[in-house]
């Protein structure tokens, strides 16, 4: 009797042939991961400004990143608050404010109606230094985890996520939950952190802050990097009238009136390369100090450097002046020896950098207005106070205006209840005066926001990611654009929906991981945390919602 086979003869030749394929099919190799990530965020960068002075930069610095790196065009903060606080959270987070929580720079408390914070943490203070109640010492008010906490989690804490900054702010929120940020403090000039991340400074902090390297500019000036005719095409002094204890034009000396290194020079160091050459220091200390990118479990490291002073220049000259212009000169040329330093240090094969900044910035308006456009500045304080004043009139209520920080403003809605109004009909008078208002474009009530029902449009759309139920405002106020918010008669700044605020750089480098090249697709700065989370092969953060830019990886 002939044996039974357990299989056909053509089922036999079909699993034969697959294991041939099977056998045959080339190994999959993983690409290797990087010893550290190299988290780069210039405050305040427009993205118009990389491209209008890129012709000048040297050849290490912005012009590496663009020519070696994948670089979006059009990409964008894409939430209508455009701030620095707000910025910084959608970085590592992937996500809006709607989740993260980060409203603004400060809102309104909505039990005690005070103005609150966004890092600032009364549990906690700086460490060696004076701290404010309201400085930023830690990260409580931000809801979701970043990046980093998903590297630390899937390594078991083995990998370092380390961040500095010249503003608490931008340090904090760039190091999530489980991370550590280092702050520099104007007072001292020193970089510290605060006791939420440790009971005391490790020896490479206390080493660095003994050098004293903050005092090496006094006496000394920033002094315009280019020939003059390289900055013929700025706008003219007479846009940047002449601001106490501001020296407006270059040089600018790093001094004080006191005859030696104090408060008033530390603070001065802020607004100019500086503090930004001195913030690169202290991250190459910390990546010497903690051994980034070396370390010995074999996993990767993250170093978060936002670099403060740009801001700041953009705030007192505007974007269009010598003085922004030259700043990022001379900010190119520092990028350029820290990227020489990690080439000798960890070497760039070894290395991912990603360059973004938190938000862009608008014209001087007085320098937009002579360019023909409907630009002016808005006094926020005098804008309220008509509100309630007119509120006060149609209902015969005083204050029903409760408090603001614009662009939210915050309706007594007990008071309304007490005086049996609607909080609908309310909202909608408040919006209707506001809206009629020269320099206000939209006004957005918290009922439209809770519903939903807003205009399908882009605008409705950054808007709503940027309003929080518990946080923001009961009115919304958007102006129109070229114009904003300003209690001052000088200056520049950001803060609205419109591309000159949300446009901003958007780079990654590493030529294991990315195609070098232009790219034109959309982007948002909430794709950087998802996108590194699949090259690192972690998940990604619990909030996120950018996409893996897959058009950019090797």
């Amino acid at each position: 009797m002939t044996s039974k086979h357990w299989l056909s003869t053509p089922l036999l030749i079909t699993c034969l042939a697959a294991s041939q394929a099977l056998a045959a099919a080339p190994e999959v190799k993983e690409t290797a991961q990087p010893k550290l990530v190299v988290v780069l965020v210039v405050d305040g960068l427009p993205n118009e400004q990389v491209l209008r002075y890129r012709h000048q930069f040297g050849a290490g610095g912005f012009r590496r990143l663009l020519e070696q790196g994948a670089s979006f065009n059009n990409a964008h903060q894409a939430h209508g608050i455009t701030v620095t606080a707000v910025g910084h959270a959608a970085v590592l987070t992937g996500a809006y404010p709607y989740q993260h929580g980060i409203v603004g720079n400060g809102w309104v408390d909505p039990a005690t109606k005070k103005q609150m914070y966004c890092t600032e943490d009364t549990a906690h203070t700086y460490i060696g230094e004076a701290t404010d109640p309201d400085d930023g010492t830690s990260p409580a008010n931000l809801r979701v985890d970043t990046l980093g906490d998903q590297l630390r989690y899937a390594s078991g804490d083995r990998a370092k996520v380390i961040t500095v900054a010249g503003k608490d702010r931008s340090a904090i929120l760039l190091a999530g939950k489980t991370g550590t940020a280092y702050i520099y403090m104007e007072k001292t000039g020193n970089f510290a952190s605060s006791t939420y991340y440790m009971a005391a400074h490790p020896q490479w902090v206390q080493s660095y802050q003994a050098s004293r390297p903050q005092d090496r500019y006094y006496g000394k000036s920033w002094t315009p990097l280019l020939a003059d005719s390289a900055y013929a095409q700025d706008a003219g002094a007479e846009f940047y009238p002449a601001k106490p204890n501001v020296r407006n034009r270059l040089p600018m000396l790093y001094s004080s009136d006191s005859g030696k290194p104090d408060a008033a020079y530390y603070t001065r160091l802020k607004s100019g390369p500086a503090v930004d050459e001195l913030t690169l220091d202290f991250a190459r200390a910390a990546i010497e100090g903690e051994s980034l990118g070396r370390n010995p479990a074999g996993v990767p490291d993250i170093l978060g450097v936002s670099l403060s002073a740009h801001d700041y220049v953009n705030h007192s000259f505007g974007p269009e002046s010598k003085m922004s212009h030259d700043h990022l000169q001379q900010l190119d040329r520092l990028l350029a020896k820290f990227f020489g330093y990690l080439d000798q240090r960890i070497g760039m094969d070894n290395v991912m950098v990603v360059l973004t900044a938190d938000h862009g910035f608008t014209n001087v308006p007085e320098f937009a207005a002579a360019r023909k456009l409907d630009a002016r500045r808005l006094d926020g304080k005098k804008l309220v106070a008509s509100l309630n004043k007119y509120l006060a009139d149609k209902y015969g209520a005083d204050k029903l205006v409760a408090a603001f920080s614009l662009p939210n403003i915050q309706l007594d809605y007990a008071l309304i209840d007490q005086r049996g109004l609607k909080r609908a009909d309310v909202e909608d008078a408040a919006a209707t005066f506001l809206q009629a208002t020269n320099g206000i474009a939209h006004v957005y009530t918290r009922t439209q926001m809770a519903s939903g029902a807003l205009p399908d449009t882009r605008l409705s759309m950054l808007m709503q990611r940027a309003w929080d139920h518990q946080r923001s405002g009961d009115l919304m106020v958007i102006t129109k654009p070229f114009w904003y918010f300003s209690g001052g008669s000088t200056g520049s700044s950001h803060g609205t929906p419109y591309t000159y605020d949300s446009n901003v750089p958007l780079v990654f480098m590493g030529k294991r991981w990315f195609k070098p090249g232009v790219y034109g697709q959309y982007a948002e700065v909430a794709d950087i945390a998802p996108t590194l989370a699949h090259l690192l092969r972690v998940r990604p953060p619990a909030a996120s919602e950018g996409r893996v830019l897959t058009e950019t990886l090797r």
